[in-house]
């Protein structure tokens, strides 16, 4: 099956208001010249506070190039939940995408494997693309249980969807160690555990799902590494961190993904 490859920026809690919808126009300039059909689905996730104003900046392209994604959510639609942006809320802001279990999110924010669960059955009942993070620690793989630690968070985060929201959703590879740090994983390597992740996914929902689902690979990815990741034969895309930050560097990424 032919996947499409996804690029993901995810800005995390960079930008005011009209420096987000500066970097997007200068994003969607940088892109303007490839073919929006067999380009990559390029999608940008800024903060709250810029969601408005980035889709404003993609509206009145008009290019149809970019696409929104939130950088968290709460599995409730509404109530006492100080701080807290609902699915719906996500989606009244144009996202059509929500990045859930990042190991940040987990770390800094006590986001545990049951909470992604419950976030990306709400997600796809509302019609939006979960993109489900995992990884590991350093220390978890020099112990030798990368391959365990991963496959138990995929299959907590994949529990009680239907094959079909499975293949709807979106998985990013991102070990720990490898983010914001310069460290890349080996490609090798990274298709190996992306390939194993495939085999979890198959496990769960079966053999159309994993063939139809994309998984990403994440962790400091540059142009530089962007063509060799993917020519690997299960990595299917990126979510970028700071090279997300810059256009011409984004642009680079996105338009390395296809050679």
């Amino acid at each position: 099956m032919s996947r499409r490859p996804v690029i993901a920026g995810n800005w995390k809690m960079h930008k005011l208001q009209a420096e987000s919808a500066q970097l997007v126009n200068d994003l969607m300039a940088e892109l303007k010249d490839m073919d929006k059909a067999t380009m990559p689905e390029v999608v940008v996730a800024p903060v709250f506070t810029s969601l408005y104003a980035v889709n404003k900046a993609m509206t009145d392209c008009g290019c149809g190039r970019v696409r929104l994604a939130c950088q968290n959510c709460y599995f409730e639609t509404q109530g006492a939940f100080t701080g807290e942006v609902s699915v719906e809320m996500a989606k009244d802001a144009g996202c059509e995408y929500i990045i859930i279990g990042h190991s940040e999110r987990r770390q800094y924010f006590g986001e545990t494997d049951e909470m992604v669960n419950k976030k990306a059955k709400k997600i796809l009942a509302e019609g939006l693309v979960p993109i489900i993070c995992c990884g590991e620690s350093l220390e978890q793989r020099e112990a030798g249980v990368t391959d365990s630690h991963i496959a138990s968070q995929i299959k907590a985060a994949l529990n009680g969807l239907t094959p079909d929201e499975v293949a709807k959703s979106i998985i990013a590879y991102e070990p720990i160690w490898a983010i914001g740090t310069g460290k890349t994983c080996d490609s090798v390597e990274a298709n190996r555990v992306i390939a194993m992740i495939r085999g979890v996914v198959k496990d769960i929902a079966g053999a159309n799902a994993a063939d139809a689902i994309r998984i990403l690979y994440g962790g400091s990815v540059k142009p530089e590494t962007i063509e060799e990741q993917m020519a690997q034969s299960d990595i299917d895309g990126a979510l970028v961190g700071g090279a997300s930050l810059k256009a011409d560097s984004f642009a680079k990424i996105v338009r390395g993904a296809l050679k």
